[in-house]
């Protein structure tokens, strides 16, 4: 039995390190392969281990120390998985899994082993060893994952920025609806804001537009702080981006022929009314998030109501 249980370790390992290889180099397959190995890994591999030990050498005053082992293990490598994958929620996961050892593990352990004279010290030194490097490594894992979504959001902001010089070489037409005009009016909004950001960070459009990564990396989402906008005009062009984007869709709401677009337009602009909250809005698109990304969404935005444009002309 144990030599079936090591090579179902060594297998999954092989699954583990073959994913995160493929992962880290952004190759097919990586995802998936991490998915079957840890949920192999936690799944098939860890509850064989514990239960091929807890029969051998274990009894029955222990067996909480073997179920808390294993889903100490569950928490931690899945919260790493989530991490990892991208999924929804992947950032409570990780917090829950960085101090669940501590807080549900070791207490657990030591409460066990504190009842065995037999046992060794140099174990628990050990296993506070291995709680400690599964923290720093889950930590520097948390880092390196936003940091690959810094450097994918850049790239987005590249691809919009291409697709808005394409559509600026489509000719206004000479007579314009009173959506177009709210359009372009927008539009002149999301350039005063991007402006300012510029300004803060000493550079200009032409620089975010030929290299993204010159953008230096903000350590708080300050990108739309009052104190890029308190010397200009009120209401502060975030206030003013939430309320046109609001009157946009009433007016599509009151156009006919338009109520499908306007059905759409929350959904394609990313807006959602807040109704009595003046900043609820903005809060989650300029205050709440990294600066990198806010600005990403200004791209967004800005493409995507130069697309409308087109569309509607």
């Amino acid at each position: 039995m144990k030599q079936k249980i090591y090579t179902l370790g060594l297998i999954t390992v092989a699954i583990i390190i073959a994913g995160a290889l493929l992962k880290i180099n952004h190759w097919p397959g990586g995802g998936q392969l991490l998915i079957i190995g840890v949920l192999t890994l936690f799944c098939i591999f860890i509850p064989l281990a514990l239960r091929n030990h807890y029969s051998t050498e274990g009894d029955h005053k222990n067996a909480a120390l073997y179920v808390v082992i294993w889903l100490t293990c569950f928490v931690v490598f899945g919260g790493m998985l989530f991490k990892l994958m991208h999924f929804p929620g992947a950032g409570i996961a990780l917090m829950i899994a960085l101090p669940f050892p501590y807080i549900v593990f070791l207490p657990v352990f030591l409460a066990v082993t504190a009842k065995d004279k037999n046992f060794n010290i140099n174990n628990t030194v050990a296993v506070l060893v291995l709680l400690a490097g599964v923290s720093v490594f889950s930590a520097l894992l948390a880092l390196n994952v936003s940091k690959e979504k810094i450097d994918d959001s850049m790239q987005l902001s590249g691809s919009y920025n291409r697709l808005e010089m394409a559509l600026n070489e489509i000719p206004s037409p000479a007579v314009q609806s009173p959506v177009v005009q709210k359009i372009d009016d927008l539009l002149k909004i999301v350039d005063e804001y991007q402006s300012l950001i510029f300004a803060s960070r000493n550079m200009t459009e032409e620089m975010w537009i030929d290299d993204p990564l010159s953008l230096p990396r903000p350590e708080a989402a300050n990108i739309g702080s009052y104190s890029l906008v308190a010397d200009r005009k009120h209401p502060f062009p975030d206030i003013r981006l939430q309320t046109g984007l609001e009157s946009l869709i009433r007016d599509l709401q009151g156009t006919p022929d338009h109520e499908a677009l306007a059905k759409a337009a929350p959904a394609i602009f990313d807006f959602t009314e807040i109704g009595d909250d003046p900043y609820g809005w903005t809060q989650g698109k300029f205050f709440l998030i990294p600066g990198i990304w806010s600005l990403t969404y200004l791209d967004g935005l800005e493409t995507n109501l130069k697309l409308l444009k087109a569309g509607l002309d």
